[in-house]
C-alpha cells in the first residue's frame, strides 16, 4: 500500500505508530546531518525527518520540491511544534523512502502567497489546484453542492437530467451551437439554462425537480461571468409565489448553516424593484449599510406613495440642477472632515469613462451644526440644511449629489455608493444580508428593435390580477414615444430575485401554463404565431395537455460560492475556469479543426482577418 495515513491525519496520540505517508515534497531544509521535509497531500502537510543514516541515499537520489515521495517511519513529538497547522505536534522518523516520480523545477511556487500572476496559473492550472488557497475554494464549492442537494433531497425534489443538444431559440444572450454531422446544415444549441425542459417536467408530473446543471452563453465576459457556468436549477407545481419564497429561503439558510457556521434568524427583507431602483439606484441592492438615495428632482417612490421633491433645488439659478433630468443624492456618514483634495479625487472617480459624469456637488454637514457646500453661491445655509435633511444626513456627514440623464445618473450614484461603501469598511465579507426583490416590470420597450423585450424570459406569466390586461390588449406600439402609456408598460412580472450583499444569487418566476396567454406573449416580443409554433411548437402543445400550475427559481452556483468564499472572482471557485477572453489556456481551446473535420461537417470558413 501507498501510504497508511493521509498527510494531514496524524496527531499526538499517533505518536510511537509506524506509518506510510505519501504526498508531495513542498519544502526540503537541511540542517547538517538531518534533513526535514514538509510533505504535502489534500488533507495536509505533515514534517518529516531524515536523519544521518539515511543521507548517502539522499545523496544519491537528492530530493526536489514537488517530487512524488513516499515515506515510511515512527511518529514522535516535535521538539519545536508548530501549533498553526493540525500535524505541528508531531514529526515522522524517517526510516525509508521511495521517489515514485520526479518533478522539474515549476513555474511558480506552490504555496498560498504564490509568485505566479494569473496568466501563468491559469496555463499550469494542474499546479495551481495544489495550492492550499485554491484546494479551500474547492472544497467549499463542494460543501455548497453537497449542502443543496442534502436539502433538496429532505424536501422531495428529484435530480432529473435534461439535455445539452439542443434547439437554438435564441432570445437574450447569443446560444452556443454545434454543428450536426449527420443532419447536414442543421445545428444544435448548447442550453443557455434547462428552462423549457423543466416546465416540460411539470407538465409530466415531477412536481419537485431540481438540477445542479451546466450552462452555456455566448456573451462577454468580465469576473463574474464564465461561458459555461454552473446554476442549481428547480422548478415547482401547484405552487404560487409565497411558495417559492419560503421554500428557497429554508436552502440558503441551510446553506450558510452548513457551509459557514451562520445561524441565519433574520426575516429576509422585501423590496419592489420599484423601491430597489429609487432607493439605491439599482435592482440588487447591497444592504449591509444605509446611504439610501435620495431623488431631489424627478418624484420618487418612496415606500409606495409618490413625493415630489423637486422644490427643495429648483429656482436658485444653478443650471446645472435646473436642466438636469434628475437630481440624486446620498448622506455618506462622518466623512464631513473630507479636504478639498479627498472632494476633488471624488470628482474625479465620478468622470471616470466607466461612470460618465460630468462633475459632483458636496454638501458638508460639520459637527458645528454648520453647512458648507461646493455650490454655496446659488444655495443658501438654510436651504442647504433643507437639502441635507431630504437626503438623511445629520451632523458629521457630507451629501454627494448627482446631477444629469436619469439612466446614466442613477447607474452612477448607485456605483458611487457602492463605492463609499467599500472605502468606508461598511460591505464586510464575512457579513451576509439576504434580500427579496420583486414585482418587476414585464417588459421593456426596446426603442432600436421597437418592439417589447421581456425584462426577465417570455416564460414569466404576469401578476394574476393583469393576466387580463395581458390577453386583452394588442402588443402593437404606433408611437414609440408613447409606450410608457401602454397598458403593458404596468404589468408587473410574477418574478423574484434573491440578493446576496449587492449581488443577484437567484432568479425565478411563476410561469405561464396557459396556451392562450403563452401565445399572446411570444406575439408581445414580435414573433408571428410561425415564428413562435417553430421555436416553441413543442411547449405550446404541452401546454394542451393539462399543464399544471408551476414556478422555480435558478441559483448561480459559481457567484453563491464566490460571495461565500469572499471573492469578488467566480474564477476562484472554478476548477478549470475560462480567461477574460473565453479561452482555456492550459488547453489552448478554442482551436482550429482540421479540414477533414470541417468537410464531415459541410462547413466553410469565412475568417474575417
Amino acid at each position: 500500500m501507498y501510504r497508511t495515513h493521509t498527510c494531514g491525519a496524524l496527531r499526538i496520540e499517533n505518536i510511537g505508530e509506524e506509518i506510510t505517508l505519501a504526498g508531495w515534497v513542498q519544502t526540503v531544509r537541511k540542517f547538517g546531518a538531518i534533513t526535514f521535509v514538509d510533505l504535502r497531500d489534500r488533507y495536509g502537510i505533515t514534517q518529516v525527518v531524515f536523519n544521518e543514516s539515511l543521507n548517502k541515499k539522499l545523496d544519491e537520489q537528492p530530493l526536489g520540491r514537488e517530487f512524488v515521495l513516499q515515506v515510511k517511519g515512527k511518529v514522535i513529538e516535535r521538539s519545536s511544534k508548530n501549533l498553526n497547522i493540525p500535524t505541528g505536534e508531531i514529526e515522522v522518523a524517517v526510516s525509508d523512502f521511495t521517489i515514485l516520480n520526479k518533478s522539474i523545477v515549476p513555474p511558480f511556487t506552490i504555496q498560498d502567497e504564490t509568485d505566479g500572476g494569473d496568466d501563468i496559473r491559469m496555463k499550469f492550472r494542474y499546479l495551481d489546484l495544489r495550492r492550499n488557497t485554491v484546494k479551500k475554494n474547492l472544497e467549499l464549492r463542494y460543501a455548497v453542492n453537497r449542502s443543496a442537494r442534502n436539502y433538496l433531497h429532505e424536501k422531495q425534489f428529484m435530480d432529473i437530467e435534461t439535455p445539452f443538444l439542443i434547439k437554438s431559440t435564441p432570445e437574450g444572450a447569443r446560444d452556443i451551437v454545434v454543428p450536426s454531422r449527420m443532419n447536414e446544415g442543421q445545428f444544435y444549441a448548447l442550453p443557455q439554462s434547462p428552462q423549457t425542459f423543466k416546465q416540460l417536467l411539470m407538465v409530466s408530473g415531477y412536481d419537485r425537480y431540481y438540477q445542479v446543471v451546466k450552462c452555456f452563453r455566448d456573451e462577454d465576459l468580465r469576473a463574474d461571468r464564465q461561458p459555461e457556468f454552473t446554476q442549481i436549477d428547480c422548478e415547482m407545481s401547484f405552487v404560487q409565489q409565497e411558495d417559492i419564497l419560503e421554500m428557497f429561503e429554508g436552502l440558503i439558510k441551510r446553506i450558510f448553516k452548513d457551509v459557514k457556521g451562520i445561524d441565519y434568524t433574520d426575516i429576509v427583507e422585501r423590496m419592489s424593484w420599484d423601491e430597489a431602483m429609487w432607493q439605491y439606484g439599482n435592482d440588487k441592492p447591497d444592504i449591509r449599510f444605509g446611504m439610501k438615495v435620495c431623488n431631489l428632482k424627478t418624484p420618487a417612490i418612496v415606500r409606495g406613495e409618490r413625493e415630489d421633491q423637486s422644490a427643495l433645488i429648483n429656482e436658485a439659478g444653478f443650471n446645472v440642477f435646473d436642466q438636469a433630468e434628475t437630481v440624486l443624492a446620498i448622506a455618506v456618514p462622518g466623512i464631513s472632515e473630507y479636504t478639498s483634495k479627498q472632494t476633488d479625487e471624488l470628482t474625479d472617480w465620478v468622470k471616470r469613462p466607466q461612470i460618465g459624469m460630468k462633475g459632483l456637488v458636496y454638501i458638508r454637514c460639520n459637527a458645528d451644526g454648520n453647512y458648507k457646500s461646493s455650490v454655496d453661491k446659488f444655495y443658501s445655509e438654510e436651504r442647504l440644511k433643507v437639502i441635507a435633511d431630504a437626503a438623511g444626513a445629520t451632523k458629521g456627514d457630507l451629501v454627494l449629489i448627482l446631477a444629469g440623464a436619469e439612466e446614466r445618473t442613477r447607474k452612477a450614484i448607485s456605483e458611487l455608493r457602492l463605492e463609499l461603501g467599500e472605502r468606508l469598511g461598511l460591505r464586510k465579507k464575512d457579513e451576509f444580508r439576504l434580500l427579496w426583490v420583486l414585482d418587476f416590470p414585464l417588459f421593456e420597450y426596446s426603442e432600436d428593435d421597437n418592439r417589447w423585450v421581456a425584462r426577465h424570459h417570455p416564460f414569466t406569466s404576469p401578476k394574476p390580477s393583469q393576466i387580463e390586461t395581458m390577453i386583452n390588449n394588442a402588443p402593437e406600439i404606433s408611437d414609440p414615444a408613447a409606450y410608457l402609456e401602454h397598458p403593458y408598460a404596468g404589468i408587473k412580472a410574477n418574478a423574484y430575485d434573491m440578493v446576496l450583499n449587492g449581488n443577484e444569487i437567484g432568479g425565478g418566476s411563476i410561469r405561464i401554463y396557459q396556451r392562450e396567454l403563452q401565445e399572446k406573449m411570444f406575439a408581445a416580443l414580435g414573433m408571428s404565431p410561425e415564428e413562435s409554433k417553430h421555436k416553441f411548437g413543442f411547449l405550446l402543445g404541452a401546454f394542451e395537455y393539462g399543464a399544471p400550475p408551476h414556478g422555480g427559481i435558478a441559483f448561480g452556483f459559481d457567484r453563491l460560492c464566490a460571495i461565500l468564499g469572499g471573492s469578488e472572482s467566480i474564477r476562484d471557485f472554478i476548477a478549470f475556469p475560462k480567461n477574460n477572453s473565453g479561452r482555456d489556456v492550459m488547453l489552448d481551446a478554442p482551436s482550429t479543426i482540421d479540414d477533414k473535420q470541417l468537410d464531415e461537417l459541410s462547413i466553410t470558413l469565412n475568417v474575417k482577418r
